[in-house]
């Protein structure tokens, strides 16, 4: 695929540049509460306004119902998109319409505007490839080249993802640049032992990649929700923890195949309980109980690692050579549930590996929990998109991309 520092080479003062960035921010109410992505796409934008590009951004944000929806407007992303460049970012508050056509049109050489949010258009997510298409008609009437660097959403067939690329020349932005070469150290040039953090609620959201990664990864280190399913089909006890007793048997597959292809499956030795889920507006005091594992008491609810399992988990990862982490290790938003998922984050801070923090709730639990990103190798802004590139799968927006 082409990159932007093709594109920049060829010139591009005076053309309009569309930017499919990921704004999908955070928000409470119109005040973000992570910019991390908002951040990821400054390097591609400032870099287009400086060669005299007029920039137009466009992003999804949340998952309105294909119409205007004021709660998901990103207006918020567009100011502080302004803020970090230092410079004016017009907003229109349409993505095709007369505010679109117009604000773009007033745009000059080195200037950057944002369009509403792309899913206030059915055609954006359509599955119908006539819709999807004559939405990407329109969006490709506002600009003269492409540029792709929402990796967050090149998972998705949506229309600024996977049709606008087509109808236009394009190229990939430093992000998504950034992104692939990363995800081909973790799947093709891997550096050894390689060792796999996987956490989060469902083990169905990670089965493919786990799948995946039985043919690549010498280690997998499983904690968050998922990990009771694992201790399930073991035989053990899990209380009233989150459990997908219809995975256990494909989890049992896991660890046979494991077993035999020399992969080790590292779960936890104990684990922090209470009888119920935490407050989290309050973040009242739980007071949970450390347990073995797998002796957990029937009517206990399992809501992350236990201090033995931390060390245990940061002395697999002191040795490995890469390691790619995907999901907490338990409710890390509530102060008494968040040491599991700090010990992770703490183990590749301290390794000497090439560390990368997939996306989704690991990312922004690095920043809640208050760690400096450029201590890790790399934080990926996409959590889907990574996993399912990690599973092997064609994303369309980086086919899109190909030439």
């Amino acid at each position: 695929m082409k990159t932007i520092d093709e594109l920049l080479r060829e010139g591009v003062e005076g053309k309009r540049v569309f930017v499919r960035a990921d704004l999908n921010v955070p928000l409470d109410g119109t005040t973000i509460t992570d910019d991390g992505r908002i951040r990821a796409v400054v390097p591609t934008v400032k870099a287009l306004a400086d060669a005299g590009a007029r920039v137009v951004v466009a992003s999804h944000l949340g998952r309105p119902k294909g119409a205007p929806d004021s709660a998901f407007s990103l207006a918020p992303a567009a100011a502080r998109l302004g803020e970090l460049l230092g410079a004016d970012v017009a907003f229109a508050t349409d993505t095709v319409g007369d505010s679109a056509t117009a604000t773009v049109a007033g745009l000059a050489d080195g200037q950057v505007a944002v369009v509403e949010n792309l899913r206030f258009n059915a055609g954006e997510t359509s599955k119908d490839d006539a819709e999807r298409g004559a939405f990407a008609d329109q969006l490709a009437a506002l600009a003269d080249i492409y540029v792709g660097d929402g990796f967050g959403a090149v998972h998705r067939k949506h229309a600024s993802v996977f049709d606008l690329p087509a109808r236009l020349p394009h190229y990939a932005g430093h992000l998504i640049a950034t992104e692939v070469g990363v995800l081909k150290k973790l799947t093709e040039d891997v550096q050894r032992p390689y060792a796999v953090v996987l956490g989060g609620s469902k083990v169905s959201d990670k089965l493919g990649v786990i799948d995946h990664l039985l043919e690549k990864a010498d280690r997998i280190l499983v904690g968050g929700g998922m990990v009771f399913t694992f201790l399930k089909a073991q035989g053990h006890e899990v209380g009233s923890s989150l459990l997908q007793e219809d995975q256990i048997p494909v989890v049992q597959e896991y660890l046979e195949r494991g077993k035999a292809r020399g992969v080790e499956f590292v779960l936890p030795v104990d684990i922090l309980v209470a009888p119920e889920f935490p407050d989290m507006k309050t973040k009242a005091p739980a007071h949970p109980e450390t347990v073995a594992a797998d002796a957990m008491p029937a009517g206990q609810m399992g809501l992350d690692i236990g201090p033995e399992t931390r060390k245990l988990y940061a002395s697999k990862l002191a040795d490995a050579a890469t390691v790619f982490w995907n999901g907490p290790m338990g409710v890390f938003e509530h102060p008494d549930y968040a040491e599991g998922t700090k010990a992770v984050a703490q183990a590749l801070v301290d390794s000497p590996a090439f560390t990368v923090v997939g996306g989704g709730d690991s990312a922004a639990a690095v920043r809640i929990l208050g760690f400096d990103e450029k201590a890790f190798g790399h934080i990926s802004t996409g959590g889907g998109a990574s996993l399912e590139y990690l599973e092997g799968k064609t994303l369309p927006g980086l086919a899109a991309l190909e030439d």
